[in-house]
């Protein structure tokens, strides 16, 4: 069975077909930019055009940056709200010919990290933080998923911890990686007084530059990077695609 995975980003659309053994891209990814506005019909003429790329897909798996409930879009924070209440899943089965599983991102990338990388084996309670266009979560308690948990709209300094610590803003707001890692030891420092983890993840796009700023994250709880780095929601969404 070849399964494949795609993962709905708030600044960009990236998929290609997932290896279920090794727990790694089973070719080159594919990626387009997100359309702007992220509307319902412009996303899907991307993630067409995405998995179009490819041939002898049986399954496929789709990661959204929202919360996502047997199927349907919740919550679009970082998309256009046209997407709240949408049946995600049917819409990209229709349109790809294939059974798709949709699943939120964050929750995609711990999956495949808890299965492949970082996670695997590790007991009690696991938190992978992806650091983006804005700030996804995922919670695991002895590798089980707690999905859409959405730590990223958690209140921090009085607003969304995502407008104080993505990486998006980061970026906007020209911080060094130190002035970011004061940031993400605040974030974090918050997550550890709500959970208590045993074990926190860095994924997303910025996790590709841990070196960077990870050594200067002081916070009590061990903190790693994604082994998987940003391929993490590709593999996930695969791996779900291919156990559904």
């Amino acid at each position: 069975m070849a399964v494949f995975g795609i993962d709905i980003g708030g600044s960009g659309i990236k998929g290609a077909p997932v290896d279920l053994t090794a727990g790694a891209l089973a070719d080159e990814r594919h990626r387009v930019e997100t359309p702007r506005p992220a509307t319902v019909e412009h996303v899907l003429d991307a993630v067409k055009e995405v998995a179009g790329k490819y041939s002898g897909i049986d399954r496929v798996g789709v990661t959204f940056p929202g919360v996502v409930v047997d199927g349907v879009i919740r919550t679009a924070a970082n998309m256009d709200p046209s997407w709240v209440d949408v049946h995600a899943a049917d819409l990209f089965t229709g349109a790809l010919d294939v059974p798709v599983k949709v699943v939120n991102d964050a929750d995609a990338a711990g999956i495949a990290e808890i299965a492949f990388g970082a996670g695997r084996n590790q007991r009690g309670t696991v938190v992978l933080v992806t650091f983006g266009t804005g700030i996804g979560s995922a919670l695991f308690r002895h590798g089980e998923l707690i999905p859409n948990t959405e730590f990223g709209h958690v209140e921090l300094h009085g607003a969304d911890a995502e407008l104080y610590a993505s990486d998006r803003i980061r970026k906007a707001e020209e911080l060094d990686w130190t002035a970011f890692a004061k940031r993400v030891t605040d974030y974090l420092s918050h997550i550890e007084l709500l959970l208590r983890p045993d074990l926190l993840i860095i994924g997303g796009g910025v996790s590709k530059k841990a070196q960077e700023f990870l050594p200067l994250v002081k916070v009590r709880t061990p903190v790693v990077p994604a082994l998987l780095q940003n391929h993490a929601g590709i593999i996930g969404a695969g791996y779900l695609a291919g156990a559904s």
